[in-house]
């Protein structure tokens, strides 16, 4: 080889090197899943303690199979089940065990409904017999095993059924249930979204009773949408929705008795005519049933304990507030019934242990942090598990600690975002753990000692992958805005010159407890976000008034005046940006979805010296438009406070729009409906003013699906580069 030949070959190489390292995202790149990450798919501790189960997919032989794996050693254990085996079914989606894990039910064809529900097609497997029997040749929701597995029941064109598997039998506990009219079992539309949850049934201690929640909604209001479709004509859906300060459904709570197959309501001495359920949960005990009444307004909450033996009921515990009670999953039976809770009564979310009784046995944990997640309690070790923000509101750690509030333990060493699942015996946990720079990484913990026994899964190939890419830091700091110390993070370009001036596009979310200002792994916005970066953009996003994990006072600041202090906050934060050197001023935009794309309206409207370009995708224009226990829970009735809801809708400053303004929708968002943005475009022609707008058919509030996420982020890159970059 000739030296000239040589030199040549290692230019070569040098260009091929330094192009690999400055290849920059493409949109494409983001929604085709070329950055997805690796994780442990429906992950379930067996009863062992010693071993856990996961899903897995051979994309070779098109199977699925459950997994068995050894905690401690590392390795692969055992197949419970693998579609292989199967006759009837071909992949199967979805599993959960009976309590003694002789049983399986699967899933192996999901409809979904609304954003938690759906409907599906389940088997039961028989692990000793190796047989499979189906549960309904009807697609059914919510299926749940008896404590003894000898039993499922399920919901069924709303009315709940039971099918008995030692005598392959089914039968029906009610009759009543009908489409927009009572629903028994599972939450109507409202409940789902915001109390989160499903499933409106329990089994008790002994699989004799199930109690269970009924929705009659025949009086709520009706709300339809179009669905255009393929076909010559379009139909609409139709489902109840009650928007604020409209009729709720009527809720009751009755519980049915296997072995006189009877069903009796069961009334609690509750003095509020207007109330909600929001859970309900059996103790430890066959008889003693507990249900959480919440009153309208949401700010009292009554903890009732029944006896469905003697119909006796008592308050075992109440909390008010000035502004509104979160509901959470928390509350946790110990073997005696006394039990754990949580609440933000002292100022910040702590865990409480209450006597059987209801009386205050000990405040767990305190301080000025929250507790972000409670894990469980473990008997043996007499020690509590939860996550929290001791090491600050955007991070999260896990700590063990005793029933009495001593003996506290840290037990992840990671500064970042920690989320623990625990083995059956809570002996070990498998944490996952991320931050701004490193990918989500699976690590088995001792929860006694803390010590790190192995890495299960690191996402190490997507570290790899990005490290050729143009990329940019995300920057955490604070700032002193309308008086308060805001969390915010800053993103500039690849080759940042501070001599330069750039646009700066703010990204906010704002709703009331959210964070968007988190140390954690990147989302599909952040990928976005890193793109607009490459191409010339300085990218913030604040977390304002209002938003969550620093007390329930800065929380509840934005109480009954939603879209005021927080939309001051970002108005105030960006003339704070424009005023540096590198930013230019006279270019400034903010964008967000659904809660986000309120404030990014509103923000355009009253900052319109600020900003001068706006996305709004899925807004909401008006709180009156939005449901029932969301609105209200932060912003009373219209009847109660219509200054609230009008003073600051983006309807009532339309006048104001100066800058360039982008709104998009999906035509079939069953959550902020498209009237939001048909009522926004309405009173922006009687303004007679300009504007950009984008409706997506037949999309829901998320708006995805085929190429659809791609065509929305070209939509909105090409109308930020017309607006902040030309």
């Amino acid at each position: 080889m000739t030296l000239r030949k040589f030199l040549f070959l290692i230019s070569l190489l040098s260009i091929k090197l330094v192009s690999a390292q400055e290849k920059t995202i493409t949109l494409e790149e983001i929604w085709n899943g070329s950055f997805r990450t690796e994780g442990l798919q429906s992950l379930h501790p067996l009863k062992d303690g010693e071993s856990y189960s996961v899903l897995n997919f051979n994309k070779a032989l098109r199977s699925t199979s459950i997994d068995v794996y050894d905690y401690k050693a590392s390795k692969y254990l055992t197949t419970i089940l693998s579609s292989n085996n199967l006759n009837e079914v071909s992949y199967f989606l979805d599993y959960t065990f009976s309590n003694d894990e002789s049983k399986i039910l699967i899933a192996t064809s999901e409809q979904p409904l609304y954003r938690h529900s759906k409907l599906g097609l389940y088997y039961i497997y028989d692990v000793s017999t190796k047989t499979l029997i189906q549960l309904s040749e009807e697609y059914v929701q919510e299926p749940s095993f008896s404590p003894d597995g000898s039993k499922v029941a399920y919901v069924l064109k709303n009315n709940i059924y039971v099918k008995d598997l030692n005598k392959n039998v089914t039968y029906q506990i009610t009759n009543d249930g009908k489409l927009n009219h009572v629903i028994n079992g599972v939450t109507d539309w409202v409940y789902e979204e915001e109390f989160a949850f499903v499933r409106a049934f329990e089994w008790n201690s002994s699989g004799d009773q199930i109690a269970y929640i009924k929705f009659d909604e025949t009086n709520v209001p009706e709300f339809s949408m179009d669905i255009y479709g393929e076909d010559l004509y379009p139909f609409y859906s139709e489902f109840k929705y009650p928007k604020a300060g409209e009729i709720n459904a009527k809720v009751s709570l009755h519980v049915f008795n296997s072995n006189t197959k009877k069903t009796k309501e069961i009334k609690v001495d509750n003095k509020e005519q207007n109330f909600y359920i929001p859970r309900i949960k059996w103790t430890n005990a066959n008889n003693l049933l507990t249900a959480q009444f919440l009153n309208r307004q949401q700010n009292d909450l009554n903890l009732w304990l029944i006896d469905t033996k003697t119909n006796n009921s008592s308050v075992l515990l109440n909390e008010k507030d000035n502004a509104y009670i979160d509901i959470t999953f928390n509350l946790t039976f110990l073997k005696d019934n006394s039990f754990i809770w949580t609440s933000e009564k002292d100022g910040f979310n702590h865990i409480y242990h209450y006597n059987v009784d209801g009386s205050l046995n000990q405040q767990v944990t305190s301080g000025k942090w929250e507790v972000t997640a409670y894990y469980g309690f473990s008997t043996k070790q007499k020690k509590i598990f939860y996550q929290s923000t001791e090491e600050g509101s955007i991070n999260r750690t896990v700590y063990s600690i005793g029933l009495n509030g001593k003996n506290k333990k840290k037990l992840t060493s990671s500064q970042g975002t920690n989320e623990a699942s625990f083995s059956a015996d809570y002996s070990f946990f498998i944490n996952t753990f991320s931050n701004v720079t490193t990918p989500p990484q699976y690590t088995l913990i001792s929860s006694r000692n803390a010590a790190v026994h192995r890495n299960i899964k690191d996402n190490s190939f997507l570290k790899n992958k990005l490290s050729t890419y143009k990329w940019s830091e995300k920057m955490f700091y604070t700032t002193e805005i309308n008086g308060y110390d805001l969390n915010y993070w800053m993103i500039k370009p690849h080759n940042f010159d501070p001599s330069k001036s750039y646009p700066l596009l703010m990204y906010q979310y704002s709703g009331p407890g959210s964070q968007k200002v988190a140390n954690q792994w990147n989302d599909s916005n952040d990928y976005w976000h890193q793109y607009l970066a490459s191409k010339g953009y300085v990218i913030v996003c604040v977390d304002g008034r209002g938003t969550g994990f620093k007390g329930a006072q800065f929380k509840k600041l934005t109480q009954n005046q939603l879209g005021k202090f927080e939309v001051e906050d970002q108005i105030e934060a960006a003339r704070k940006f424009g005023e540096l050197s590198y930013i230019n001023a006279s270019k400034i935009g903010i964008w967000g979805w659904s809660y986000g794309g309120f404030m990014s309206s509103n923000a355009i409207l009253k900052g319109n010296d600020v900003f001068k370009a706006a996305v709004a995708v899925a807004p909401v224009t008006s709180w009156r438009f939005y449901d029932t226990i969301y609105t209200e829970r932060y912003m009373d009735t219209p009847q109660n406070n219509p200054s609230g809801y009008d003073d600051n809708s983006p309807l009532s400053h339309v006048d104001k729009l100066k800058g360039k303004y982008l709104l998009i929708h999906g035509s079939a968002d069953d959550n902020v409906h498209v009237q939001n943005t048909m009522r926004m475009v309405e009173a922006l022609i009687q303004a007679n003013k300009q504007f950009e707008w984008m409706i997506y058919p037949d999309k829901n509030h998320g708006i995805y699906g085929g190429n659809t996420r791609l065509h929305l982020y070209n939509k909105m890159t090409n109308f930020l580069n017309d607006n902040l970059k030309n």
